[in-house]
């Protein structure tokens, strides 16, 4: 392989790390935070106990892929398919702190990835052809947050921390870890009305991404909202509709960002359903969250799928309609 086409190789599979994952255009493509997460009941949390939740995020998306830089032609395409378990043990204490309850959380992600690519370079018209899969535990997640309740509104503040320790190695495009430290600070507000079943929640946060040590990569600052609008017909069920929206604010830099600051955009729209059922006397919550996203820049636009389950381990159910 000569050494201009060993160049085109490197760039190549460059951008594909960047386009072959199921979110951002931040480094691997893909950002901590779960967009999507903090939609139904977003600003509310439950009473003090301890809680196990597990949440099951399926994605299938594609990108096209048309890039210059350096003299090189980029063209081609990249389908990319993704199911991530993300079990999360959770305890709410009553601490009163400034009035609000404060909550830990510890999630423990792992799952898989598969990618095609078909890339054809406009410079030697070498053409790439790859797949890759991968399955493996990510980075594990920690969380803390102040919840208050004033009559129907319901706010939240919290941060999350991800600790770089799960899968990841140099190269590999379906990484299930990130390789770097990032820190996301979330505000969210519920309010629902049991009388009338009227639930409004909305959310909005910033990620900020520390260095990737073994790529010299640091990915850009990224904004996010998310929103829902639902009907409680019982307290056990409601039917609405949620969505997000994406901004990355920074561009990547450092030497390893060989494509430049890349930043990246999204929004999605889809429907929602939340259900509680009783085990004995044993609440579980669940809930259906579907996304379909569009005005994609710098990123891969495909279909989200979400579905959560939350049981309380003692204690009360963890919803506020039922209260």
């Amino acid at each position: 392989m000569t050494r201009t086409v060993s160049s085109i190789f490197a760039v190549a599979m460059a951008g594909t790390a960047l386009l072959a994952a199921p979110a951002q255009a931040v480094e691997g493509g893909l950002s901590f935070y779960l967009l999507g997460s903090k939609t139904t009941m977003g600003g509310y949390m439950p009473p003090p106990g301890m809680y196990g939740a597990v949440q099951n995020y399926v994605y299938s998306g594609s990108a096209d892929i048309d890039f210059e830089t350096s003299g090189v032609e980029l063209s081609g395409g990249v389908d990319a398919d993704a199911y991530i378990v993300l079990p999360t043990a959770l305890g709410v204490f009553d601490t009163d702190i400034f009035g609000a309850d404060l909550a830990f959380s510890l999630t423990t992600p792992f799952g898989g990835k598969k990618v095609d690519v078909g890339i054809l370079t406009g410079l030697t018209g070498v053409e790439l052809n790859a797949q890759r899969d991968n399955f493996a535990f990510g980075d594990p997640v920690f969380g803390a947050s102040l919840g208050w309740h004033e009559g129907n509104l319901h706010y939240t503040l919290g941060s999350l921390l991800n600790i770089p320790i799960g899968q990841w190695e140099l190269g590999n495009p379906v990484n299930i870890g990130f390789n770097r430290w990032a820190i996301d600070t979330t505000g969210a507000v519920t309010y629902l009305n049991p009388q009338t079943g009227v639930e409004l929640s909305a959310a909005a946060g910033i990620t900020y991404n520390f260095e990737n040590p073994d790529t010299d990569y640091q990915s850009g600052t990224e904004i996010h909202a998310e929103a829902a609008a639902m009907m409680h017909f019982s307290p056990s069920f409601s039917l609405g509709v949620n969505g997000y929206a994406y901004k990355q604010i920074t561009g990547d830099s450092g030497p390893g960002a060989v494509l430049g600051d890349f930043k990246g955009q999204v929004v999605a729209l889809g429907p929602a359903l939340d259900y509680t059922f009783h085990v004995g006397k044993t609440p579980v919550v669940t809930n259906l969250r579907y996304f379909y996203e569009f005005n994609v820049e710098n990123r891969m636009q495909g279909h989200v799928g979400f579905f959560n389950v939350v049981i309380p381990l003692g204690g009360q159910a963890p919803q506020a309609s039922q209260h």
